[in-house]
């Protein structure tokens, strides 16, 4: 998220964030703060260094692993509007819940980002149907009907952006995740029909195809026996996050995060699918 010379605003005192701006060589502004205001920076001592910051660091020296900011507190103390929504998106009618949610609240959506979804590990016949089912909801049919249900307030902006999130496991099938990779298919194409569908119009749609990254997709696909070979490999979500945004505002068509999964990728162009698969089946081969 920090890269060397990006500027970090934090308030003193509070934990170690000196220490990793040292560590990531960040420029470090530091705000005094006083017990008047429980040692937490106000607007007004914010403001000036705002502009530029890479990361506004806000926890507190009451609580170093976390804000004690409440909605109420920032909304008073910053003059923002916070706003937040919990549903699960893996359900059938979520998106219809978001949609009803920012239309009620008149919000002003010009970016819409799909990067909700996760994978499971095994052989078809072995998984549960439900799982299964669950997983397809999350990973195709919420994305697409989102898309649908938001390009209404889209189409309000100048600009506006759509990033879909797909997978390196789109560009082939890969048994033992067979409907994971085809449900990162169906974002990939769908992705690419919509961007073209919407060429002449003033939204812009990009696909993000990840390969390994460090989150918890290992652990909630049921993995961990790839875990340690997986993490040779993997890009850190605070890369991928910047690629894609970066890539997003460019407007970019398809971006592919890492050489190693660019080159992956290539591959699966240049060289006979059976070949391609067999050696993807190799790769994520789980026991017997």
């Amino acid at each position: 998220m920090v890269d060397p010379g990006d500027k970090v605003v934090f308030p003193v005192p509070s934990w170690n964030n000196n220490h990793y701006c040292d560590l990531t060589g960040a420029e470090a502004v530091i705000i005094q703060t006083h017990p008047e205001h429980n040692f937490m920076p106000t607007a007004d001592d914010i403001r000036p260094h705002i502009k530029g910051a890479a990361l506004l660091a806000l926890c507190s020296p009451l609580n170093p692993t976390g804000t004690m900011f409440t909605k109420k507190d920032l909304e008073e103390k910053y003059k923002v509007t916070v706003a937040f929504l919990g549903t699960d998106l893996s359900k059938p009618g979520s998106a219809a819940v978001v949609t009803d949610w920012v239309t009620k609240n008149s919000f002003p959506v010009s970016i819409l980002i799909n990067n909700a979804g996760y994978g499971i590990w095994g052989a078809v016949e072995k998984t549960p149907w439900p799982q299964l089912n669950n997983m397809m909801q999350l990973n195709m049919t919420t994305v697409a009907e989102l898309c649908h249900s938001m390009l209404p307030e889209l189409r309000k902006h100048a600009q506006a952006y759509i990033l879909n999130v797909a997978s390196t496991a789109a560009y082939q099938a890969v048994p033992t995740l067979a409907t994971y990779a085809a449900s990162k298919s169906f974002v990939l194409l769908f992705t690419r029909g919509l961007r073209k569908e919407l060429k002449d119009s003033t939204i812009s749609v990009t696909c993000l195809s990840p390969g390994a990254t460090s989150t918890s997709f290992i652990d909630r696909a049921g993995m961990n026996a790839l875990k340690e070979r997986a993490e040779k490999f993997s890009m850190s979500a605070d890369q991928v996050a910047k690629i894609a945004i970066k890539s997003m505002f460019n407007k970019k068509a398809e971006v592919i995060t890492g050489w190693i999964n660019w080159l992956s990728v290539q591959f699966t162009y240049l060289l006979p699918k059976g070949i391609i698969e067999n050696i993807a089946a190799g790769l994520y081969k789980t026991k017997a």
